[in-house]
């Protein structure tokens, strides 16, 4: 049996703004609308599907995005150049600092709905 993540439903409170937010980020586009949705697909084929709260509360989430070395300084450079505030660690306690875990570079920033997103280049557990 192979079993792959397909997709997520990412809520924000607006949909188009936020889905906008991450492609810009991450250096991707936006997919068409489908149904309610404003789909990112992420290059290994999974999307972030975007909905809108509707003014419900926002339960912030973590995604996380495995990437080149490359693919950090283009998507770090953004997040410099958009003056987001990022951190070394996922409690948000050493800020402007990206982290070093298992001989390689990470950093975590948020979205404009409060979810956290990381960016990082070498598998947890990975070794150096």
């Amino acid at each position: 049996m192979s079993i792959a993540l397909n997709h997520t439903i990412v809520t924000a409170s607006n949909k188009k703004e936020s889905a906008q937010f991450l492609a810009d980020i991450l250096g991707l586009g936006v997919s068409p609308q489908f149904g309610p949705f404003i789909p990112v697909e992420i290059p290994n084929g999974v999307t972030l599907d975007y909905a809108d709260s509707d003014g419900g509360p926002i339960t912030s989430q973590h995604y996380a995005f495995l990437v080149s070395e490359d693919e950090f300084d283009g998507i770090f450079g953004r997040v410099k150049d958009a003056g987001l505030t990022h951190w070394a660690d996922p409690y948000h306690k050493i800020v402007n600092e990206i982290n070093t875990n298992d001989g390689g570079r990470g950093t975590y920033f948020e979205d404009p709905n409060g979810h956290n997103l990381e960016i990082f280049t070498k598998p947890y557990g990975s070794g150096s």
